[in-house]
């Protein structure tokens, strides 16, 4: 699969037929028989997690997947491929393409927005700071997992380098996002964060592991000494949320991960030996990152429930807890003519565990008072606005700021809706008005409610309380 990238996001996304005409008949590149698989069949047969979970991803290469699960691949695909063109422009991306540029290596794989060709790891490493350059890239709501900006970098340098099938492709990505999930899951997203750890780096690196080992085509037993060196690679610290930059949260995110499972894929393929069954037993990697692990959860649904439909493709550019701030301040302002001279104060309110997320960021993307108010101000807010550290400091903009509160509220920790948020305005005649958005991103329902990439708000119809449903209310006496 040779890449040919074309430095601008609108253009690439317009080539969305192409994309479209990949199927499932493309016969595999590679033969099926590996020099592991006779020696994988004297180990004892006892791995349970790790074994069976191998034995799946080995089995992925070949299967059918249905319908509805590839016309979401596609879309994951293009949503990151869009991300990493705009995402090389910005800091964190062009950072890391310089880089990689410096450290040379075998012309394995191309470089999003570059001319040059690196080895596979190096790109990507590259692609994937890119793809969390500037917040476009998917996420999982229920995991927090963000598996695109690792996945798709991981599995697009490995068939770039290894002359893979479109169909291929799209099979390496569906099971990277299913890994990066599902570890998760298994761990339990709230106790990764309890410990003071990175859900979204934790599960960068499995995501990575399960795209590249499906190019890569490793057996079973080579495939078990993957997942052990990608379980020794796992980390990510919430420390993240401190970085000014926006380069260490696209390392964390992103980067690190797509770097640590090409790396392991690789070792394996080379013929490096290792744990056998580091999922299971004494010192196993569920144990080690999680005081209340599920590790059944690692395969639960395996072949019938894929992850990469249940991600949401972003409706603004900014960090995914303020997606539904922005669309409940946005419908306010539409529907009762909000202007800066006519709101006397805001109110947001958000999931508990979101508040150190975006609650006083640094990153002009990542803050929701601050991009509150640039909605208020500006009806509206652009790729180049969320990003435009300038408006930080815009007298505007600060004066509108000053009247935003971001308040967390417990009472929206809702699993089925975890990014759900309510906006409530008070104007200068008194009056109060309040939006609750449950949802504000787009995920996977059919096939015909695509009609390409469409950005718009998901949103919950009907009456009830403001917490169980998105309306807007007029609180006037």
């Amino acid at each position: 699969m040779t890449a040919c990238f074309i430095p601008t996001r609108r253009r690439l996304l317009q080539s969305a037929g192409a994309l479209a005409a990949l199927t499932f008949s493309a016969p595999g590149l590679f033969a099926a028989a590996n020099a592991g698989s006779a020696a994988s069949a004297t180990q004892p047969n006892n791995a349970d997690i790790t074994g069976r979970l191998a034995r799946y991803m080995v089995s992925a290469r070949d299967g059918t997947l249905p319908d509805a699960v590839v016309l979401a691949c596609k879309h994951r695909i293009l949503d990151t491929f869009g991300a990493m063109v705009s995402g090389s422009r910005m800091k964190p991306g062009s950072m890391a393409v310089d880089y990689v540029r410096g450290l040379g290596g075998a012309p394995q794989a191309s470089v999003i927005g570059a001319t040059f060709r690196t080895t596979a790891i190096n790109a990507a490493f590259a692609n994937a700071m890119c793809a969390h350059s500037d917040e476009t890239d998917d996420f999982e709501p229920v995991t927090k997992a963000h598996p695109g900006s690792s996945v798709v970098p991981a599995a697009l340098a490995l068939a770039d380098r290894e002359g893979s099938s479109g169909a291929q492709f799209i099979r390496a990505v569906t099971l990277g996002y299913d890994l990066a999930c599902r570890l998760l899951m298994a761990l339990g997203p709230d106790l990764v964060r309890g410990s003071h750890r990175s859900a979204e780096g934790t599960a960068s690196t499995f995501g990575a592991l399960g795209a590249a080992a499906l190019v890569a085509q490793l057996d079973e037993l080579q495939t078990r000494y993957a997942i052990s060196y990608s379980a020794q690679q796992v980390s990510g610290l919430w420390s993240w949320v401190k970085d000014k930059d926006h380069v260490e949260k696209a390392f964390d995110f992103a980067g690190m991960g797509a770097r640590n499972g090409v790396t392991a894929v690789d070792m394996a393929h080379a013929g490096f030996t290792g744990v056998y069954d580091v999922l299971d037993g004494t010192h196993n990697l569920f144990i080690a990152l999680s005081t209340k692990p599920n590790p059944e959860a690692m395969l639960d649904g395996l072949g019938s429930r894929f992850y990469v439909t249940e991600t949401a493709i972003k409706t603004y550019s900014v960090g995914y807890p303020i997606q539904s701030p922005l669309d409940a301040l946005l419908t306010l302002r539409r529907q009762y003519n909000l202007t800066p001279d006519n709101v006397q104060s805001i109110v947001v309110r958000i999931p508990t565990d979101a508040e150190g997320i975006v609650g006083d960021s640094a990153m002009p993307d990542v803050n929701c008072q601050h991009l509150v108010a640039l909605a208020l101000v500006k009806g509206a807010v652009s790729f180049a606005d969320s990003h435009d550290v300038a408006l930080l400091h815009d007298p505007r903009i600060v004066a509108q700021r000053a009247k935003v509160k971001v308040t967390p509220d417990a009472a929206l920790m809702d699993p089925a809706a975890p990014r759900g948020a309510i906006v409530e305005v008070t104007l200068t005649d008194e009056r109060k008005v309040e939006h609750f958005t449950k949802i504000s991103a787009r995920h996977e329902r059919t096939p015909a409610e695509y009609r390409g990439r469409q950005r718009q708000s998901a949103r919950s119809d009907g009456a009830g309380s403001r917490r169980g449903q998105n309306r807007a209310v007029d609180c006037a006496d």
